[in-house]
């Protein structure tokens, strides 16, 4: 089988850039990321607005929300596929640009006013094109990391890619509520247009295939051997491995998406929060998501210890919904709107739930991409991103059925529920193990020294 075009020498204007090109391409990763994720995750942080403007009630609210992520879901893997076989710089610009239009016709004859609210098909049709188009970002932008930057510095860089999902998060946090709620939803639609068009035009600038030459000798043999797997190793759709991380991936995306998705349902509904605080709340738990990639990506590179990082996590997701569904059993609803603490204990605690839960993805995407190969990341990253946005379809689907069987405790402690089943699927007990054996007879040896 033969490596990825993207790896091998090229004669082509790409093979001249400089190695330091990279981080422009990192750059437009990350605006293409953040471009599309103000759309699939600012959008549900209008869900109050939404359930308003449109006239839906919570269990047709959840079914709109989950209709992007269906669609994204659909469409990650076909889009990872066509990136390991044409590119990053072709998938990013359709995409991107088709991503765009899309918005753009929902400005047009999607947005209630007050003459016309457009049905539920219209609005369901439009969110989910908007994910059929719109998935294709985010296996191109990884692939392009994977092939630009040496395995030493790919934990931090894949990060940093990953900081665009809570980057465009908490933009729309900041800004779609203002904006749907002043200039209504066909401003919003038309603003996300814009932004996916933005995207595009930095994707064209700046996204090209590396040249080799640019590498030093050690990182071309990293990207060797990360880009040609051997005959015999078989490809992501067929390594079990592979797929043990893809569910543990998606499953864990279950009580992050549930803070993103009715996180702000919650503040409004149970915590009696106005608009200003549910604002602030979301704004801190993307920023917060943001910084703490960043540093893990930089942390777990350095220490190598990805296994323990994950295992971490997830560990710390179970601790901390479990103990907000303790809180919001033991607060009841009247409590909850009268005593100020306690309200402002709901919201610090969702926040660190929201954090916590959404630090983990780029550590656990370039354990991903490592395992499965440069040349063929497009296609591993997109089964990941299937897996997760299919969660992301089933999450606000689901939660207005656990609202009406037991309440906001029985949606925080599934959440808690998903992480604890999520744990041993994305980090077994025996890699852990091992990587604590090789971190301490690297010690050891280097002691000897």
């Amino acid at each position: 089988m033969t490596s990825s075009t993207s790896l091998s020498p090229s004669s082509s204007p790409s093979s001249t850039r400089p190695a330091r090109h990279r981080w422009k391409v990192l750059a437009a990763g990350v605006a293409a990321n953040a471009a599309f994720s103000v759309a699939f995750s600012g959008i549900p942080m209008t869900a109050v607005l939404m359930r308003t403007g449109y006239q839906l009630d919570n269990a047709t609210l959840g079914l709109v929300l989950g209709l992007m992520g269906l669609g994204i879901a659909v469409s990650e893997l076909p889009w990872g596929l066509l990136t390991d076989r044409w590119g990053d710089r072709p998938v990013l610009l359709t995409g991107l640009g088709s991503t765009a239009l899309a918005l753009a016709a929902m400005a047009i004859w999607v947005a209630p006013d007050a003459q016309h609210i457009p049905g539920l098909g219209l609005l369901g049709a439009g969110l989910l094109a908007v994910g059929l188009l719109g998935g294709s970002v985010n296996g191109a932008s990884g692939r392009a990391v994977m092939t630009w930057f040496d395995a030493g510095e790919r934990g931090l860089a894949m990060s940093i890619r990953q900081t665009a999902v809570p980057l465009g998060g908490g933009i729309g946090a900041l800004v779609l509520p203002y904006v749907a709620l002043h200039g209504g939803f066909a401003a919003l639609y038309g603003l996300l247009a814009l932004l996916c068009a933005l995207g595009a035009v930095l994707a064209w600038a700046w996204v090209h295939e590396p040249p080799t030459a640019a590498r030093s000798p050690a990182g071309v043999a990293d990207a060797t051997r990360a880009a040609a797997p051997t005959a015999a190793a078989p490809g992501p759709l067929r390594d079990a491995r592979v797929w043990r991380i893809v569910l543990g991936i998606g499953i864990l995306c279950a009580p992050q998406f549930a803070v993103l998705s009715f996180g702000t349902v919650f503040l409004h509904d149970f915590g009696h929060a106005g608009l200003a605080t549910i604002t602030a709340t979301m704004v801190f738990t993307q920023v917060g998501a943001m910084v703490m990639r960043v540093w893990s990506g930089r942390f777990t590179d350095r220490r190598r210890n990805r296994p323990a990082y994950l295992r971490a996590c997830s560990a710390l997701s179970v601790a901390l919904f479990a103990g907000l569904a303790l809180l919001v059993l033991a607060a009841g609803t009247s409590v909850a709107a009268d005593v100020w603490a306690l309200r402002a204990a709901l919201v610090v605690l969702l926040a660190l739930c929201g954090v916590c839960v959404s630090a983990w993805h780029g550590v656990a995407y370039t354990e991903l991409a490592t395992l499965a190969g440069a040349a063929r990341a497009g296609t591993a990253l997109g089964m990941a991103n299937t897996s997760v946005f299919l969660v992301c379809f089933a999450t606000p689907f689901s939660i207005p059925h656990l609202l009406a069987l037991q309440g906001w405790p029985l949606v925080w402690l599934a959440a808690s529920a998903c992480a604890l089943v999520a744990m041993p699927l994305l980090v077994p007990r025996t890699q852990v193990a091992t990587t604590a054996h090789q971190k301490t007879a690297k010690t050891t040896l280097g002691q000897s020294m």
